[in-house]
């Protein structure tokens, strides 16, 4: 049996979808030219608060971009790390006025 935890900071297919339709079926990094070129073929959803640190599974925390790009924020070792969080959080800060890190992480006891 999962834990409570693992359910909140899974995305579930309908948020998943909703990601994808909200990011028009397009990698954002693909789509801001940034962090090398991707052939954009496998489409993926990205946490901007890793599901390791309690990210949560909520259109607020994720967007859509391909393998290479969801690889190189993940395990990248040319150091972009830190500016396609930078690029995810202004995004998504564009789409949702009220967006607010400490929004994104499990707490125990709360419920989604």
């Amino acid at each position: 049996m999962r834990s409570k935890r693992a359910k909140a900071t899974d995305f579930k297919q309908s948020t998943r979808e909703h990601i994808r339709q909200r990011d028009r079926y397009q990698c954002l990094f693909c789509r801001l030219g940034k962090y090398g070129k991707s052939q954009c073929g496998r489409l993926e959803i990205m946490h901007y608060i890793n599901r390791s640190a309690g990210g949560l599974g909520i259109p607020e925390n994720g967007v859509t971009g391909c393998t290479y790009h969801h690889q190189l924020l993940d395990n990248g070792n040319k150091g972009y790390r830190k500016e396609m969080l930078a690029d995810m959080e202004e995004y998504l800060k564009g789409i949702y006025p009220d967006w607010n890190k400490v929004d994104l992480y499990y707490k125990k006891g709360e419920s989604i």
